[in-house]
């Protein structure tokens, strides 16, 4: 049987590394929900654009992190069901607005339009808040995080959150989840579930402040 000093000494190594994969996940979803903006200047290859092919990436930078951070975390069974329903759903939609996306480039029709700017978003943000809920479950059963980095990454993936949401068009589904998502981070906000505020306020607030001054929510690129 191992002694208490060692039990104490794996358990915070586990944290961390938790934590440690929590940042890549964060910082994976930031920048690869960005691609459309972030890369549009690479350009095109053929018919298709660099930022088609490298968005190919997005669900492995985004699924695999994730499941590390349940792993690593012990998350509890109720988490990994609800994340493997998530990362279905998101592999999923991204797939089909990654492809539609694409067709919609070269040959614009309502049909690619359908299949990208509607069902492809729901579906793949469906699956997003998936994964954020399973992550959820397990960030409530860890404790408080000390330090800037964390916050500072969580407001980022809220604005993330929020710009999708805008010009994916799936803003009222959105605000739905934030609120919801925002009412557990402040149940659990003596725990790591506080980061649960960081990310959805700062989005609720964006989306807001977005809809007030539009009268509604038109897609920011229209």
């Amino acid at each position: 049987m191992p002694a208490e000093g060692t039990t104490d000494a794996h358990s915070h190594s586990e944290y961390h590394r938790a934590l440690v994969w929590l940042t890549v996940t964060a910082l994976g979803y930031s920048a690869m929900h960005h691609l459309g903006t972030g890369l549009a200047h690479l350009g095109e290859i053929g018919a298709t654009r660099w930022a088609d092919w490298i968005d190919l990436l997005t669900p492995y930078t985004v699924l695999v992190p994730a499941a590390a951070t349940l792993a690593a975390a012990r998350a509890p069974h109720t988490a990994w069901t609800v994340y493997l329903v998530g990362a279905i759903t998101y592999a999923e939609g991204h797939g089909i607005h990654l492809s539609a996306n694409s067709i919609g480039n070269a040959e614009p029709s309502t049909l690619a339009h359908l299949w990208d700017e509607i069902a492809g978003h729901y579906i793949w943000y469906a699956g997003v808040y998936l994964v954020f809920t399973s992550l959820a479950l397990t960030l409530a059963r860890q404790p408080l995080v000390t330090g800037h980095l964390a916050p500072t990454l969580a407001v980022a993936v809220g604005v993330t959150v929020a710009t999708n949401s805008l010009e994916g068009g799936t803003t009222w589904l959105t605000l739905a989840v934030c609120l919801a998502l925002a009412l557990w981070g402040w149940a659990t906000r003596q725990t790591l579930g506080r980061l649960l505020l960081y990310v959805h306020v700062p989005a609720l607030m964006v989306m807001l402040a977005y809809g007030l001054y539009h009268r509604g929510f038109p897609q920011p690129s229209s």
